[in-house]
């Protein structure tokens, strides 16, 4: 018994340090961005603040340098949010249809097409610039937000699809051979008895994507124009700006504000991320 305890509190210690660890950077971050400069000049990154001084925080958001232009995050923040609420739904939606396709509509050739497409969740991205590119300036998309959204959009077909389809082949076959006999065909399928059953693995494909979209920094310095930078890219130019003196409390500030939308995301809807992570794990 007294052994059972030790170990029982040697483990929460272990996953209170891990814990401790891994929120000290963000703990910092939020410090430093609630500081003046004379506090952050005392050179003591892990004191609290001694007032909550916002300063930074209005001055990252509206009129930070980057660069020569010094509007702050304000105009990257609302490129990302036109570039990854489009470029999650539809990347969602396709993966949604492929997977359907390739579990419940299977065709000649359905699993040697899957294995290929396979390949696009273990390509690095790299390699695709350059045919990108020269696809973007094809189509006229070159340095826009609509085609930053296609290129996340193609990015992401295949890890969604992937996800989908490992979901769907849990579904009865008899289910949609039933449907399929009293009359429902292709998509009045999808609609009422698929889609109604993929509450988790929406869930978990929707904040999968919203992460790597909103976080992508690759696509967004090689694919954007002037007008049409994301606010990763907006961040590093931020921070690489040069000034006489340099202000890391709005740096932090800006860090904070370019995480705080896929924090949210995971506060809100993580229950839900786990859920669809798990389901289908253990069969009855």
């Amino acid at each position: 018994m007294i052994a059972k305890h030790f170990s029982r509190v040697f483990l929460y210690a272990v996953l209170l340090f891990a814990a401790l660890f891994f929120l000290a950077p963000l703990y910092v971050m939020l410090a430093t961005s609630l500081k003046d400069a004379e506090q952050i000049r005392a050179g003591n990154l892990l004191s609290l603040p001694r007032s909550l001084n916002f300063e930074s925080w209005r001055l990252a958001w509206s009129s930070a340098c980057t660069g020569v232009d010094c509007r702050g995050l304000q105009p990257y923040f609302w490129n990302s949010v036109r570039m990854a609420v489009p470029a999650v739904l539809i990347s969602t939606a396709w993966g949604a249809v492929n997977g359907y396709v390739l579990s419940l509509w299977k065709f000649r050739g359905s699993e040697l097409l899957f294995g290929f497409l396979l390949f696009g969740v273990f390509m690095p991205f790299q390699v695709v610039l350059l045919p990108m590119s020269q696809v973007l300036g094809y189509l006229g998309l070159s340095s826009s937000i609509t085609g930053l959204v296609l290129v996340h959009c193609l990015a992401g077909m295949a890890g969604t699809t992937l996800f989908f389809r490992n979901y769907y082949t849990a579904i009865p076959k008899e289910l949609v051979n039933a449907a399929r006999m009293d009359g429902a065909g292709f998509w009045r399928i999808f609609w009422r008895i698929v889609l109604p059953m993929s509450t988790p693995i929406l869930m978990v494909t929707l904040i999968w994507q919203f992460t790597n979209i909103w976080n992508d920094f690759l696509f967004g310095v090689a694919f954007s124009g002037a007008d049409s930078k994301p606010i990763t890219v907006g961040l590093n130019n931020m921070a690489n700006t040069s000034s006489s003196v340099k202000s890391y409390n709005v740096d932090m500030a800006a860090a904070v504000i370019a995480g705080l939308p896929t924090m949210l995301v995971y506060v809100l809807a993580g229950q839900y991320f786990v859920k669809g992570l798990t389901a289908g794990a253990v069969k009855g």
